[in-house]
């Protein structure tokens, strides 16, 4: 298993607004050279959130390359987590991704140290935000809503209800990714912005 640096992934729902609260983190730690957010590849063109584009058959190529560390498929998308990644675990780095409830069991199986953060919101504040980014690549809304159910049995090891203002939401994050984060799942208020996903 690959270590001593940490993986935390951030999961969680379309629309729950783990973008926002990545980029606050972000903006924290920007001087924390311990810190690293890898910019995740997707098969679709960019638009409010950071991520690179590759065509599907660009993706493929790359993906039996061995240039990922972490792929899955999501509504008719793919993703892919840069192989860098374990470059900065090794150098004992903690490493945050923005990634599919899927892919979880596999990252356990290959990093010694994982920490799940799942970011929710109540049903109806998730189809406010996906209603009002109206964007075309998110497909089927009622799909995206109807899947946000299944991360009730998702074992996570932090939880933050991402409602109200996005401050305690991002602190809580930031907690986990620094390691002072308790064992046990958490709540925290927070809010994104209508565009985040």
């Amino acid at each position: 298993m690959i270590g001593p640096g940490r993986l935390v992934l951030v999961v969680g729902p379309s629309g729950a607004g783990k973008d926002t609260l990545i980029d606050r983190a972000r903006a924290v730690l920007r001087d924390n050279p311990s810190v690293v957010f890898p910019r995740r590849v997707v098969t679709r063109a960019a638009a409010d959130e950071p991520h690179d584009t590759m065509d599907p058959d660009a993706f493929d190529k790359a993906a039996r390359a061995g240039a990922f560390a972490l792929t899955w498929d999501a509504h008719d998308l793919r993703y892919g987590i840069p192989v860098s990644i374990d470059a900065d675990i090794s150098a004992g780095r903690s490493v945050v991704c923005n990634v599919s409830r899927a892919i979880v069991a596999t990252a356990r199986e290959r990093y010694a140290d994982v920490r799940v953060v799942l970011v929710t919101a109540p049903p109806e504040v998730l189809a406010a935000r996906l209603a009002a980014r109206a964007r075309g690549s998110d497909g089927d809304l009622a799909r995206r809503l109807a899947r946000s159910e299944s991360f009730a049995t998702l074992a996570a090891d932090c939880v933050i209800t991402n409602v109200g203002g996005p401050e305690g939401g991002a602190a809580t994050l930031i907690a986990a990714i620094v390691g002072v984060a308790a064992a046990r799942p958490t709540t925290a208020a927070a809010r994104s912005s209508a565009s985040a996903s």
